[in-house]
């Protein structure tokens, strides 16, 4: 597969916005329980107004789901076929691709918006939905690192990203979802023409 010629990340960034939308979600309506952010303020924040948010379905054959398990690596599930990703674009021009998802972490699900940028780099990662006990759970500190990471040996926790103590299979459930969301990326390429 031929990679995309680079571009310039249009994403910004709202790190400290999406702090306290995280914390109005969960004082509005205690009863969501671990609900953090929901896909639709999620979408909102990665890409923002005036932006234009698409919804993208795409289905991988055999051989599209074998390339993607080989670039995600060993480890790294790919069970879905169908790939549901949204797009958005400002002035005609791509400001990434997000992908959501959903996986076990030790026992319970963990749910994860991870966007990708035009030149297929990890743009950033929001943690929509946290089930297991809080103290599982990472701050947004560690997942800072993500940001700007490529898929290379360096996404890894053997490679350039560092654990985090007490949250081992925290921070090993969401490179994995990096990684399958980069794998997956390089297989639809969202940004190819004729590729919408």
């Amino acid at each position: 597969m031929s990679s995309s010629s680079a571009r310039s990340r249009g994403c910004t960034r709202a790190r400290p916005l999406l702090a306290a939308c995280a914390l109005l979600v969960s004082l509005a309506d205690p009863s969501e329980g671990q609900l953090r952010l929901t896909q639709q303020d999620a979408l909102r924040l990665a890409f923002p107004e005036p932006a234009l948010i698409e919804r993208h379905t795409a289905f991988l054959d055999d051989e599209d789901i074998a390339v993607a398990r080989d670039l995600a690596g060993p480890g790294v599930e790919l069970a879905s076929r169908v790939i549901t990703y949204y797009t958005g674009v400002r002035d005609g021009e791509p400001l990434g691709a997000a992908y959501f998802d959903s996986h076990v972490v030790r026992t319970l699900h963990e749910v994860l918006m991870i966007v990708v940028s035009p030149d297929d780099h990890i743009d950033r990662i929001e943690v929509l939905r946290f089930d297991e006990p809080p103290e599982y759970l990472v701050p947004d500190d560690w997942i800072a690192q993500l940001e700007g990471r490529a898929l290379d040996d360096d996404l890894s926790l053997k490679g350039a990203v560092v654990n985090m103590t007490g949250a081992t299979l925290t921070s090993g459930a969401i490179v994995a979802a990096g990684r399958r969301a980069l794998a997956v990326h390089t297989v639809i390429r969202p940004f190819d023409r004729g590729n919408e």
